[in-house]
């Protein structure tokens, strides 16, 4: 606790500088010398302020469930650590490589909706109109800071143990912007809650975060579903404490994941690596050995995410090769209190009033 504190202290004055030049690059759209881009259509942008990790995937498949009956939507991403530029359609045939892992994870779970990745979402969004001229809604995946475009609504996500009024700024803080950029959303999730929160906790961060007259805070956990074969979805493999489990996780924070899983499985080892990393054969080797050490008198598998199947799907033939029992942990949003039932009728109610 003492070094992490010395360590923000050090790195303070690198914050502030990064916070001179997130606060000018504002101040451009505010004062108009720059002005974003507004469409036809409702375009609704799901971020953060901080970096990675607050559960953005989890909650646009929430958007796409609850409005795909209703609406022509699409998802546009950026496509993060993608190996190709420019605007791409996703295809259940593309991999992870050439249009990202969230993007492809999106178009393989709903192939029937429409799923791009570019750089500029100012240019994506009228390629996107002219192609798809009965298209309804889009889902902005990650775009809080992109100034460009002006969503006609945001919808702004926090992490329950990361809350964003107890952060700071890059570096010395996991931050993207000031704090006071909260004010823009008109929509705030506090995600990842844990399944006992109460309603005096709940309102304790409800005062602490203080939204303004015209945003509304909502609350939300995570709900994993039976894990599935990655090459066999139809196998599914129940979580008791007699099946033993090495985790590949290579997403942002997996304190969450972690604390489910020990309640859940066996002896549980795990493979850590970065948001979005691409795993090279020799990690695929240090795979097998890991899960050949794994306890053998009892069932064993290794577990990862949906967003990290993507990945691990490149290896492919070697992991068939090997006969790997490689599982996956499928992940759905579920809304606290009665939080669920106000976020939808919201959401309804401001697609049937939009006005252009």
């Amino acid at each position: 606790m003492v070094q992490e504190i010395l360590l923000r202290i050090l790195l303070s004055p690198f914050s502030l500088l990064y916070g001179f030049g997130v606060s000018l690059r504002n101040l451009v759209y505010r004062l108009g010398l720059v002005r974003p881009v507004r469409f036809d259509l409702p375009v609704v942008s799901v971020g953060n302020l901080s970096v990675g990790g607050t559960g953005k995937t989890p909650h646009i498949e929430y958007l796409i469930v609850l409005l795909r009956e209703y609406l022509e939507l699409a998802v546009l991403s950026r496509g993060y650590q993608r190996k190709t530029r420019g605007f791409h359609y996703v295809h259940q045939r593309s991999t992870a490589r050439d249009v990202g892992d969230e993007p492809l994870q999106f178009k393989l779970k709903y192939p029937d909706i429409t799923i791009a990745v570019s750089e500029s979402r100012s240019l994506a969004i009228p390629q996107m109109i002219m192609n798809q001229p009965g298209l309804q809604l889009i889902l902005l995946d990650d775009a809080f800071q992109h100034r460009s475009v002006e969503p006609a609504m945001h919808i702004m996500l926090t992490e329950y143990s990361r809350l964003f009024t107890r952060d700071f700024l890059l570096p010395s803080g996991r931050l993207r912007e000031w704090r006071s950029a909260y004010l823009r959303a008109q929509q705030i999730i506090v995600t990842k809650c844990p399944d006992d929160l109460s309603r005096a906790q709940a309102e304790q961060i409800r005062e602490e975060i203080d939204p303004a007259p015209y945003q509304q805070l909502y609350f939300s956990r995570f709900r994993y579903g039976t894990p599935y074969r990655l090459f066999g979805p139809q196998e599914r493999m129940p979580l008791t404490d007699q099946v033993n489990v090495l985790l590949i996780s290579a997403i942002a924070n997996t304190d969450y994941l972690i604390q489910y899983l020990e309640n859940q499985a066996g002896t549980i080892d795990g493979m850590p690596f970065e948001d979005h990393h691409y795993f090279t054969p020799n990690e695929m080797d240090q795979m097998l050995l890991r899960f050949q050490k794994l306890p053998a008198d009892e069932p064993r598998i290794i577990l990862s995410t949906e967003k990290d199947a993507t990945r691990l799907a490149l290896h492919g033939a070697w992991l068939q090769q090997q006969q790997l029992p490689v599982f996956i942990l499928p992940v759905a949003v579920e809304f606290l209190f009665e939080d669920g039932p106000r976020f939808n009728a919201k959401m309804k109610d401001f697609l049937l009033s939009f006005e252009s």
